[in-house]
């Protein structure tokens, strides 16, 4: 609940990075949402090639993992601000997407 307060409060500050990269704030809501979309995508194509739900897990893992990493490096050539706290908010949107997953697979009857 703390946690949620905080947040909240949070995305009522300035920009993204204002004054260092803390933990909250809309930058890192938007770090979550995207491990989360990136992780979805990657793993419903997997999934629609005919990739059992393991199999879809890892690449989408591997893909989601490439996408912010890559994200950290562009940052750190183009004059923005690389965060190791923007990869732990990108690695729990993908985490939290990959429970969604995990409870969303059909069991046969």
């Amino acid at each position: 609940m703390r946690v949620a307060l905080l947040l909240m409060l949070q995305l009522h500050g300035p920009g993204d990075h204002p004054g260092g990269d803390s933990w909250f704030g809309v930058d890192k809501v938007k770090h979550f949402f995207m491990g989360a979309f990136v992780q979805s995508v990657a793993y419903s194509a997997m999934r629609a090639t005919g990739s059992s739900h393991g199999t879809s897990i890892a690449t989408a893992s591997g893909i989601t993992a490439a996408v912010s990493v890559g994200k950290e490096v562009w940052d750190a050539h183009s004059g923005g601000t690389p965060s190791l706290r923007d990869l732990s908010w990108d690695a729990l949107g993908a985490g939290a997407a990959t429970v969604v997953l995990q409870h969303s697979l059909r069991t046969p009857n």
